[in-house]
């Protein structure tokens, strides 16, 4: 990894496992996670019952952790991470609450959510959605990590912060719908739900205000959890868009990228091999594995993404590059993606396509070879063609995926200060 902050191996490891290149970096080593950040036993099972009350409806609340000031300087200074903006201890808890699967069933899902230990007794809200991960326990409410970390960091500055785990990880039944954008913002709306009840309850009530962040996969969940949340509804406000790292360009960018050689061959492999058989259980791609992958991945690949499965397994079970997973078939496919594969990437795109009524900072790293920086560009652009003015905060061309999240995070926390100082954003 190329940065200028020096991170501990515990570090390194847990950054990537939240971060989109998760496998690769699990490959690096088997260091365990520090004892500050392990987590606790979670609630049980929940109740048919409990599936189909109302979006948003909390079903329970387990306390993970409790940590004072310095000790979460300490987790961010372990992750090379600026702790300047830690004013306060944090506590945090495992919210179950009801929401609905991609075909609009009720389901439960887990998630996150994080208050300070201190600041004013309401509390503005933050939104954190995480990164690619294929490990129910690596979402944030599951385990110890990256995930964990930058919802630590946005509390311990004096707000709430709600990370949703997804569909299908932490404690949530079912498989993940990867990159099932739609669904990802349905579970995070109803995550904010949840988070505001649970706040009342714990005695630290929630004022409407929420801004909107997450890296990688979670940079473009943000963006469309932001055109959710600008529609009114909900009684929430959204305040400020800070995604970082996001994929927001899939059809121009990311899957051109993955032919082309911008996106790091080993990373491409593994979106590749996630995204697939994640949406194919969701739409019509392949009848067979071995119509989309070569032998012999096609008698495993599927049942790596179970969600059971280690980072470091799962890059051990694939091979380096596209070619070597993909049949000439399906390797001109995603070169040139064409019917239902082409409909689904692009069911899955265009998140940028609006006009928000708030400020919005879009972070990347010149040097990443996992999301190109090309993406944050062209929502950008997107943006601008609706007459909002979005920056592009490049944190280098020494800056890959880690990388910019460690430099990013903090800034974000910095601007959604500003932005509460002032509307402008400064």
């Amino acid at each position: 990894m190329t940065t200028t902050h020096p991170t501990p191996r515990t570090g390194k490891q847990w950054l990537r496992r939240g971060a989109a290149a998760v496998a690769l970096a699990a490959v690096l080593g088997g260091i365990a996670a520090p004892a500050a950040l392990a987590a606790p036993a979670t609630t049980g099972a929940t109740t048919a019952g409990a599936a189909a009350s109302a979006r948003g409806a909390l079903i329970s609340v387990a306390p993970l952790a409790t940590l004072g000031r310095d000790q979460v300087a300490a987790e961010l200074t372990a992750f090379g991470m600026d702790a300047g903006t830690v004013r306060h201890g944090i506590s945090a808890y495992r919210l179950t609450y009801a929401t609905v699967d991609p075909r609009g069933r009720p389901t439960t899902a887990t998630g996150l959510l994080v208050l300070p230990r201190g600041g004013p007794h309401r509390l503005d809200l933050v939104s954190d959605t995480h990164g690619t991960v294929p490990t129910r326990d690596d979402a944030p409410s599951g385990g110890a990590g990256y995930n964990r970390i930058t919802p630590y960091l946005h509390a311990s500055a004096g707000r709430a912060v709600a990370a949703p785990d997804y569909l299908g990880l932490g404690g949530g039944p079912g498989s993940h719908p990867y990159m099932d954008t739609r669904s990802s913002v349905t579970a995070s709306v109803d995550m904010l739900k949840a988070s505001r009840a649970a706040a009342e309850q714990l005695g630290r009530p929630l004022t409407r205000d929420v801004y909107a962040t997450g890296f990688s996969q979670g940079g473009q969940v943000a963006m469309a959890l932001g055109r959710e949340l600008s529609r009114g509804r909900d009684g929430f406000r959204l305040r400020a868009l800070a995604p970082m790292a996001g994929p927001h360009d899939l059809t121009g960018t990311e899957f051109p990228g993955i032919t082309d050689g911008r996106v790091a061959p080993a990373s491409a492999v593994f979106y590749l091999s996630y995204f697939l058989t994640a949406q194919n259980r969701l739409h019509p791609l392949y009848g067979d594995p071995a119509e989309v992958f070569r032998a012999p991945y096609a008698q495993t690949v599927e049942g790596l993404f179970d969600g059971n499965h280690r980072p470091e397994e799962i890059v051990g079970a694939l091979p380096a590059t596209p070619q070597e997973l993909l049949t000439p078939e399906w390797a001109e496919k995603v070169r040139s993606p064409r019917g239902t594969l082409r409909a689904v990437i692009e069911a899955n795109d265009g998140f940028c396509d609006w006009k928000p009524a708030v400020p919005v900072r879009l972070y990347a790293g010149s040097g990443d070879t996992d999301v190109p920086i090309a993406n944050a560009r062209s929502c950008a652009a997107d943006l601008a063609r609706h007459g909002v003015r979005a920056k592009v905060v490049d944190q280098g061309a020494d800056a890959d995926h880690t990388a910019t999240a460690v430099r990013s995070a903090p800034q974000a926390v910095r601007w959604f200060d500003s932005v509460r100082r002032s509307p402008s954003g400064g």
